[in-house]
């Protein structure tokens, strides 16, 4: 078990975290993403994968030219 970067005391525990990435004026919010949660601040960590598939979607939104999406998580 890994203890949070953040505030040092927390454990992570599998859970879901909403996401939310900015590039230029385009906002995007991810409901429902599978993360490893802090159980005392509430920080977030995405693997790998899942960080790419996010980036994924959010590089979807710019070129479509959304201002703002929110999307929920469907695996």
């Amino acid at each position: 078990m890994m203890d949070c970067v953040i505030c040092k005391t927390g454990e992570l525990k599998q859970g879901e975290a909403t996401v939310t990435l900015q590039r230029g004026e385009t906002t995007v919010i991810i409901k429902g993403v599978p993360a490893q949660v802090c159980d005392n601040c509430g920080e977030y960590y995405l693997d790998e994968d899942m960080s790419a598939r996010v980036l994924e979607l959010a590089e979807v939104a710019v070129h479509k030219g959304v201002e703002v999406e929110i999307l929920r998580w469907a695996a």
